[in-house]
């Protein structure tokens, strides 16, 4: 049995998968969670491949009961969490006049919902690694867009601009407890949530999956008396 353990949602491909190959590199076990079947369950053969303790649980982050079996399996394999990484996010952009209300429900329940239900179904887990180390972390994707919210993207950027005070507020509860709580803001990553955009910034020119995964190694090498709440990965011609 590893002697930390990690849930990573959203983890079949780009930033989840990522992240996931950094936590397993460390000697994490590792549940991750996706959405597709089929995707989720090639990624986690392919990092058993590499030696990591994997498991792997389907389900759609916007369904309440899907959560607590991602928990419960979780809880069930390794015992323990050290590491939450909230990383499943869906952004669905539309003029003002025209946001139809499933795709508005659809983003406020996966980016911003299932967060703040993930924190309330580990946190038994979460305390008992703090209470032995006094470093629990959770890593939660926010985005530039929730700092500098775009036209268009407006409810994916108030979704994530919500992550960020969550994440903040969660740092002013559960931080003395040893829980820290950090949110990711990247700009366009080279992933396929961006191919709607490569026609006027091209891949080459984006920021890379693994670039956000040596901000968690960064993270997972401090003290228990640092705290980092955020953290940009923006590209050299983006602004905030």
């Amino acid at each position: 049995m590893p002697d930390r353990a990690a849930i990573v949602t959203g983890a079949s491909r780009g930033i989840g998968r990522a992240l996931a190959d950094a936590l397993g590199e460390q000697g994490f076990g590792i549940t991750l969670n996706a959405r597709k079947p089929d995707t989720l369950e090639r990624t986690a053969e392919e990092l058993r491949g590499k030696g990591f303790e994997v498991e792997h649980v389907v389900g759609n982050m916007a369904d309440e009961e899907a959560i607590r079996e991602v928990v419960r399996l979780h809880c069930e394999r390794f015992g323990r969490l050290d590491v939450l990484v909230n990383n499943a996010g869906v952004g669905i952009g539309a003029p003002a006049g025209e946001q139809q209300t499933k795709y508005v429900d659809l983003q406020l329940g996966v980016n911003l919902r299932a967060i703040v239900l993930f924190y309330r179904e580990c946190l038994e887990m979460l305390r008992a690694a703090a209470a032995e180390h006094h470093n629990a972390l959770v890593v939660n994707l926010a985005s530039i867009a929730g700092k500098s919210p775009s036209p268009w993207l407006s409810v994916y950027s108030a979704t994530k601009a919500a992550v960020l005070g969550y994440t903040q507020a969660m740092n002013k509860e559960l931080g003395p407890e040893g829980i820290k709580s950090v949110a990711f803001c990247p700009g366009f990553v080279d992933t396929d949530m961006t191919d709607f955009v490569k026609d006027s910034v091209s891949a080459e020119e984006m920021i890379r999956p693994e670039d956000i995964a040596e901000g968690l190694r960064f993270l997972l090498r401090l003290s228990s008396n640092c705290l980092v709440p955020e953290i940009i990965f923006g590209r050299p011609t983006e602004t905030v």
